[in-house]
């Protein structure tokens, strides 16, 4: 695994505890699916799915509300020389699986 990797890992693993502990959203599950840094570490996309599919713009504005407190958190548990700036985007994997899975259950029959 690459430096890069495990970095990505790490703030996934902090990222989906703080979402636990800091958004208060107890309708929803929010699951971070992945994070991805660019190169020079000044950014983090941050991927998250969310379930109920109907609350992902509130459980979104809910993550991006609390990004400045995410960032306190991080700085205190990573040992990182610049903790990259946070991008919250929804991740469509899990809405696409499921689409595709109502179409093939739809042909079968």
């Amino acid at each position: 695994m690459s430096r890069m990797d495990q970095i990505n890992e790490q703030l996934a693993q902090e990222l989906a505890r703080l979402i636990n502990e800091l958004v208060e959203m107890p309708d929803a599950l929010i699951t971070v699916t992945r994070v991805k840094c660019s190169a020079n570490l000044r950014e983090a996309t941050v991927m998250i799915s969310v379930l109920p599919d109907n609350k992902t713009g509130t459980a979104l504005s809910q993550v991006k509300k609390q990004n400045s407190n995410f960032i306190k958190h991080l700085n205190k548990r990573l040992v990182l020389k610049n903790m990259p700036r946070l991008r919250w985007q929804i991740d469509p994997t899990e809405r696409k699986a499921e689409e595709l899975e109502q179409a093939i259950k739809n042909n079968v029959r």
